[in-house]
C-alpha cells in the first residue's frame, strides 16, 4: 500500500508565509468592517433589550421585548409606518411605469441614444442629499423655481406653498425620489428589453399585431422576471428612506413626512431613548431581511426561467 508523499517543508514554509501576508492584507479591512457596521450592530442589539435613554450613560436595566412591545404599540409607530407604506407603493409605482417607458426610448435605434443615455443618467449620479436640497429650492413657497415658473405661465395666480402641507410635502419628496431613482430603473430594465429577441417583433409584425398588443404579449411577459427584480429592490431601497426626507423637510410639517427610518432617527437621537430607537431599528432590520428573501427567490426563479 503506497503512502502519500509528505509535503516538504520549505513548501509548508512558502504556504504559510503565504497564508500570513494575506492576513496581514486582510486585516485592515476586517477591522474597518468591525468597527463600522459589526460592532455597531451588537451595540444597537445590546440597547434594543436595555432601557438606555442617553449617550452619556449607555447601560441601563435589561427589560427584554418591552422595548420592541412600546415600539409596535405605539401610534406613531404605525402612522409612520403607514406614511412609508405610501411612499414605498407610489414611488416604485411610478418609478416602475415612467422607467419603462425611459427604458423603451433608449432600447430604441435613433441616432443621437449614447448622448440621451448620457443625459438621463445625470439625476441618479447627483448625491441623495444634494437632491434633496435641489428640490427643497425648487419646491420654495417665496423663491422657488416652480413658482415663478408656473406663475409667469399663467397657470397659477399666486406662490404656493408645496411643502407647507403634510399631504402636499409627502408627494413632493416623492417627486424627488422619483426624479432621482427613475434612471437607475431605467437602465435595468433596459437590459431586460435587450435580452428579448428581435425574431419575436418581427414575427408580430408579420403577424399585423399592433403596438399595444405586441407590447402585452411580448414585452410585458419577457420582461417580468426583470420587472419584479426592480421592484424588490426599489421597495427596499424605498421603506429605508431617509436622506431626501432630511434635506427636504426634516419629517415635517406635523410629521407628514416621517417614515419609519426617520421615526427610529429622532427616537434614537432627538428623544434621547436608544432603547426603544434600537428597536425600531432592529424592526425595519427584519423587514428588510424578508424582502431581501424574496428578492433572492425572485432571482432565483428569473435564472431559472433563462435556464
Amino acid at each position: 500500500m503506497s503512502k502519500t508523499p509528505a509535503v516538504p517543508t520549505r513548501k509548508r514554509r512558502w504556504r504559510h508565509s503565504q497564508g500570513f501576508f494575506a492576513a496581514c492584507l486582510l486585516a485592515p479591512a476586517i477591522l474597518v468592517v468591525f468597527g463600522i457596521i459589526i460592532y455597531p450592530i451588537i451595540q444597537t442589539g445590546v440597547y434594543a433589550f436595555t432601557d438606555v435613554r442617553s449617550a452619556m450613560h449607555p447601560k441601563g436595566p435589561f427589560v427584554g421585548f418591552g422595548n420592541f412591545s412600546k415600539a409596535m404599540t405605539s401610534n406613531r409607530f404605525w402612522s409612520s409606518m403607514g406614511r412609508t407604506l405610501y411612499f414605498t407603493i407610489v414611488s416604485t409605482a411610478a418609478e416602475l411605469v415612467i422607467g419603462l417607458g425611459i427604458a423603451g426610448l433608449l432600447n430604441a435605434k435613433i441616432r443621437g441614444r449614447w448622448l440621451l443615455r448620457t443625459v438621463v443618467v445625470i439625476p441618479w449620479a447627483i448625491p441623495t442629499i444634494v437632491n434633496g436640497a435641489l428640490w427643497k429650492g425648487i419646491f420654495h413657497a417665496q423663491y422657488g423655481s416652480l413658482n415663478a415658473l408656473l406663475t409667469q405661465l399663467g397657470i397659477l395666480n399666486s406662490y404656493k406653498v408645496w411643502l407647507g402641507t403634510p399631504w402636499g410635502a409627502m408627494n413632493m419628496v416623492i417627486i424627488a425620489d422619483v426624479w432621482k431613482t427613475v434612471p437607475l430603473v431605467a437602465f435595468l430594465l433596459l437590459a431586460g428589453l435587450a435580452s428579448i429577441p428581435e425574431e419575436l417583433y418581427e414575427a408580430a409584425k408579420i403577424d399585423r399585431a399592433g403596438r399595444w398588443k405586441t407590447f402585452w404579449s411580448i414585452t410585458v411577459p419577457l420582461m417580468l422576471p426583470a420587472i419584479s427584480i426592480v421592484m424588490i429592490l426599489r421597495v427596499i431601497e424605498a421603506f429605508k428612506v431617509f436622506d431626501v426626507i432630511y434635506a427636504m423637510t426634516r419629517g415635517g410639517p406635523a410629521d407628514g413626512t416621517k417614515t419609519i427610518a426617520y421615526y427610529t432617527y429622532t427616537t434614537a437621537f432627538s428623544d434621547q431613548n436608544y432603547g426603544i430607537g434600537s428597536a425600531l431599528a432592529y424592526i425595519i432590520v427584519i423587514v428588510i431581511a424578508l424582502l431581501s428573501a424574496i428578492y433572492l427567490r425572485a432571482l432565483r426563479r428569473s435564472e431559472m426561467s433563462l435556464i
